[in-house]
């Protein structure tokens, strides 16, 4: 009689403490872990030449990975640079007109000084000298005129040079080049493909760092910053977990909703605050995968 009532104490006490160490063990927070993604979209048009890249493939920074046909743009730029040739040649042509007109002037000044010292010794006419003036007004009429040409060269010349340049951007733009570092996530398009300006070509995430997103209740809220280390927890199997270490790197300024795939349905309509946790990914972490932390007492 005595053992059959404290053997159902005993068993009272080893749940109540089986509890409270559960308790202390609960997870502070749950979320999922993601990653910034970046889109890459072509900057040019045309037919896909090559494309090296393979979804989970590991590219550097500035990696050029491929590049888009560029043998309109290069027979353009080719057609602008003659225009600019030929735009040169009239400007060589011009001065060569007034080096002309200069040579002449000269020759008319010295017949100038000749008619002059004639005029004083009166074996020349007034007329003479009037001819010679008049010659030279003439000349220095044409001089004035064939130099205002310049003007509307140096301008045809410097929208050549700026659709040489324009053309040569759009041509280094037809080179894919890879911005980040990263793990190749999605591949949408594959060589020989038609590209057009601002088409994905690929996403791409540096996954060294991943980024758990988790909710905290507004009770928690005033216990945590930014900088803070935590614990955090993932999967290792149906029973135990690995932890990690993390810092909280950003919290979120407005209240929200709990998101469905979080919690119980009776947690999800209180409000939470979103907080991102900073983790180094020693291989083990993957987009979208579930995790959790635990505060650690300052």
């Amino acid at each position: 009689m005595y053992m059959k009532t404290i053997l159902p104490s005993l068993f009272a006490v080893v749940i109540l403490l089986s509890s409270c160490g559960s308790d202390k063990d609960k997870p502070d927070a749950y979320g999922s872990f993601e990653a910034t993604e970046v889109t890459v979209s072509s900057l040019a048009n045309g037919k896909i030449l090559r494309l090296n890249l393979e979804e989970g493939q590991l590219l550097d920074s500035n990696q050029l990975v491929g590049f888009v046909d560029t043998a309109d743009l290069y027979l353009k730029k080719m057609q602008v640079v003659e225009q600019k040739n030929a735009t040169g040649s009239r400007r060589d042509d011009l001065a060569a007109q007034i080096a002309v007109q200069e040579q002449s002037r000269e020759n008319i000044l010295i017949d100038k000084n000749r008619v002059i010292k004639l005029l004083k010794d009166g074996a020349a006419t007034q007329k003479q000298l009037d001819d010679i003036n008049s010659s030279l007004n003439l000349i220095e009429k044409q001089i004035i005129s064939i130099k205002s040409q310049f003007k509307g060269i140096e301008s045809q010349m410097g929208s050549t040079e700026q659709q040489i340049a324009q053309i040569g951007e759009s041509i280094k733009n037809a080179y894919i080049v890879n911005p980040m570092k990263g793990t190749v996530l999605t591949k949408f398009v594959e060589t020989n493909e038609v590209t057009s300006f601002g088409k994905p070509l690929y996403k791409i995430a540096d996954l060294r760092t991943m980024l758990l997103r988790v909710y905290v209740s507004g009770a928690q809220l005033p216990n945590i910053k930014i900088g803070d280390r935590v614990v955090v927890r993932i999967d290792k199997d149906e029973k135990t977990n690995s932890t990690m270490e993390g810092v909280i790197s950003w919290i979120s300024q407005t209240a929200e909703f709990t998101p469905k795939t979080i919690q119980t349905k009776e947690e999800r309509v209180n409000l939470v605050y979103a907080v991102k946790v900073r983790v180094l990914n020693d291989g083990r972490l993957k987009i979208g995968m579930p995790g959790e932390i635990k505060l650690i007492a300052n």
